[in-house]
């Protein structure tokens, strides 16, 4: 086994890095999305080449259409433990949240208690919220205004008997820490609630096992673990046949149909499997011997976030010597992912803006997450600085952020 992420390899398989109008910038707004590695492309590319028809039909273009779509979703089921027909395809995180809170408000009943965060993203938050409106109690698990941490003390005390479902956060797109999404399933298992978990901000740092930490429901974006733009669901059968089928009626035996009310995009489905692809590349040029499909995406989640601490370490101590800013979030590299946001003196989009022409590729903002942003007392019209990097990042690149920091901050 190699012991470190080869970084040469790991940029090779992505043609941004050759792409001449992209050379001598640094990206560091990978929460917002990643670049796309080379199998997808390849994949989308012969998809609209040979494959643009209507799948599932009997015609050999049609039929291997339709076995690319189920390639996709077999494999990247396997990588997260889970059974092909539990995980989901639509156009993105927030419509694939839409229409299961739709599903909910159809299961459940008035007064039925929803926990919500305000560490989330508006997607994991606002349509939960709206069911207020609908007559269901709706109660906030708060983070610490200073630290930005979601203590499984406070969610066990807002736990009772009327609370049916808990939603809330792998990681905060702006906090950055990773909770504890097992223990969390497990205090909400034991207290007969559901749990939906937002994974959009941890997944590009590793694809998770769903059935080892236990959730119910897992959301994550593709387009944001080097894939196309397409939203990913995993729920499980039992709950995922227990509520109301928000697709065609005579969709409703097929679980992976039911929370799809529309057609998906042929294309970016099939090309998903380009992400199992790259999993596997990474993991036959680092380790020997062989392993299942789960097995593999563990060991390469491990040198992803390996690569990752080793990098992100200097920067969030840089940071925190500087007294012109404040990091939001974990100090420490082991509790967080590498989503790094920063309150500074003035206005965070400004900063951003005189950091592009030294070639840093940043974002200032509230990034949908102003219901988080305030809790810490942070105006969202100010906004936070972004600096977001996930493992194909090198060591050179976050030098040349530091000394870009140095400049502008």
């Amino acid at each position: 086994m190699q012991k470190a992420l080869d970084t040469g390899f790991v940029r090779d398989q992505f043609p941004a890095f050759k792409e001449p109008s992209l050379q001598g910038q640094a990206f560091f707004e990978n929460a917002g999305g990643s670049y796309t590695c080379k199998p997808v492309l390849d994949r989308l590319f012969r998809f609209y080449h040979s494959r643009k028809v209507q799948p599932y039909a009997p015609y050999e273009a049609s039929r291997l259409g339709g076995a690319e779509m189920d390639e996709a979703r077999e494999r990247l089921a396997l990588m997260m433990g889970v059974d092909t027909d539990e995980l989901s395809f639509g156009p993105s995180t927030t419509q694939n949240t839409y229409v299961l809170a739709q599903a909910f408000r159809q299961h459940l009943n008035p007064g039925d208690a929803i926990i919500v965060t305000n560490q989330d993203h508006e997607a994991n938050t606002g349509p939960w919220r709206r069911l207020a409106e609908e007559g269901f109690e709706l109660r906030e698990w708060q983070m610490d205004p200073q630290t930005g941490h979601l203590d499984t003390a406070d969610l066990e005390k807002l736990l009772d008997s009327k609370v049916k479902l808990v939603c809330f956060p792998h990681c905060s797109n702006v906090v950055g820490e990773i909770n504890d999404v097992a223990a969390i399933c497990k205090v909400v298992r034991e207290n007969g609630a559901y749990s939906c978990v937002d994974g959009v901000s941890y997944a590009p740092h590793g694809f998770v096992n769903v059935d080892e930490i236990g959730a119910d429901i897992y959301l994550f974006s593709a387009y944001k673990t080097y894939g196309p733009h397409q939203g990913i669901m995993v729920i499980r059968r039992a709950l995922g046949m227990e509520l109301p089928n928000q697709g065609h009626y005579f969709n409703a035996p097929c679980l992976y149909k039911r929370f799809t009310p529309a057609g998906p995009d042929h294309a970016q489905v099939a090309a998903c499997s380009g992400m199992a692809d790259y999993v596997d590349q990474l993991y036959a040029h680092h380790f020997d011997g062989t392993a299942d499909a789960a097995g593999r995406a563990r060991a390469v989640h491990g040198l992803m976030r390996g690569a990752e601490t080793e990098l992100m370490q200097p920067l969030l101590e840089y940071l925190g010597q500087k007294n012109s800013v404040r990091l939001l979030g974990p100090t420490q590299a082991t509790g967080r992912a590498p989503t790094i946001a920063v309150e500074l003196e003035g206005n965070a989009e400004a900063a951003a803006a005189a950091l592009a022409p030294l070639g840093i590729m940043a974002g200032g903002g509230d990034f949908y997450a102003v219901r988080a942003l305030q809790a810490q007392g942070i105006d969202p019209e100010k906004g936070v600085l972004r600096l977001s990097f996930v493992h194909y990042t090198s060591k050179a690149e976050i030098d040349k952020l530091i000394t870009a920091l140095d400049q502008t901050l």
